[in-house]
């Protein structure tokens, strides 16, 4: 595998930092490479917390006479100079044919090494670059779009417990979302979240109905209790946060 260095974001006038890779400098590309096949994480969002790493696993194909170093897929907005930071870790050259490679990437984010902003939730483009040797490069944009999301949290509770059949049953919870800048999960207020329900001995859940979030996030509903099984919240995320399910609070039904 190759080496893994740092990728940075510039946003507010900050300077880029790149260790271990050369920038190519807005202008300065050479052409003479073609990127196909690009994949981020199999298309699906990258959702982040506050503390773990997250690991995307992306590649590409590139075709080039050049001789280059250093090639890979990055996440930016604007223009290509402003990068979402990550570590980057890129593998050998899979040869398939005379100056054609199928190249894997490992993009790693982690909100407890460096400061993620709430801002950069959202959609990101996906370009690629290489750097020659002997100086130059290429970077292409792929067209392509990319969400990068804040963790969701959802926590679950129905009551009384057991319950008599017929009975009303209260169901409450909690949704909160990953802060990147504090790096704790606050409250996520006015929420649509689904009620979802499984009978003891089923399979699936199916959907009860669907409930707002009060501003503080707060979840509370009431039902009629009929059978012994499974209750859980699940809110579907949006272009910013990620999606979500509680844990399944057992009641029993007499």
């Amino acid at each position: 595998m190759g080496k893994k260095v740092w990728r940075a974001v510039v946003a507010g006038g900050a300077a880029a930092v790149f260790t271990g890779l050369a920038a190519v400098p807005a202008g300065a590309a050479e052409g003479g490479v073609s990127f196909t096949r690009v994949q981020v994480n199999g298309g699906k969002p990258i959702v982040i917390g506050v503390s773990k790493e997250v690991a995307v696993p992306t590649s590409f194909r590139m075709a080039t006479t050049h001789k280059w170093k250093w090639p890979a897929v990055f996440l930016y907005r604007g223009n290509t100079e402003e990068r979402l930071w990550h570590a980057i870790e890129t593998g050998d050259c899979h040869e398939v044919s005379s100056g054609v490679c199928d190249i894997d990437e490992t993009m790693y984010f982690d909100p407890s090494v460096w400061d993620m902003r709430n801002s950069e939730a959202g959609a990101w483009k996906v370009a690629a670059e290489v750097s020659f040797k002997g100086g130059g490069g290429d970077t292409d944009d792929k067209g392509l779009t990319a969400y990068v999301k804040r963790a969701s949290r959802l926590s679950v509770n129905a009551s009384p417990e057991p319950v008599a059949k017929g009975k009303t049953l209260t169901v409450t919870g909690k949704v909160t979302r990953a802060n990147w800048e504090t790096r704790k999960y606050a409250s996520y207020g006015s929420r649509l979240v689904t009620l979802q329900f499984k009978p003891s001995g089923a399979t699936s859940y199916t959907t009860v109905k669907k409930v707002h979030a009060n501003g503080s996030g707060a979840l509370r509903t009431t039902v009629k209790a009929s059978k012994t099984g499974a209750w859980r919240w699940v809110y579907y995320g949006n272009t910013t946060t990620g999606p979500s399910t509680s844990a399944a609070d057992n009641v029993v039904v007499r």
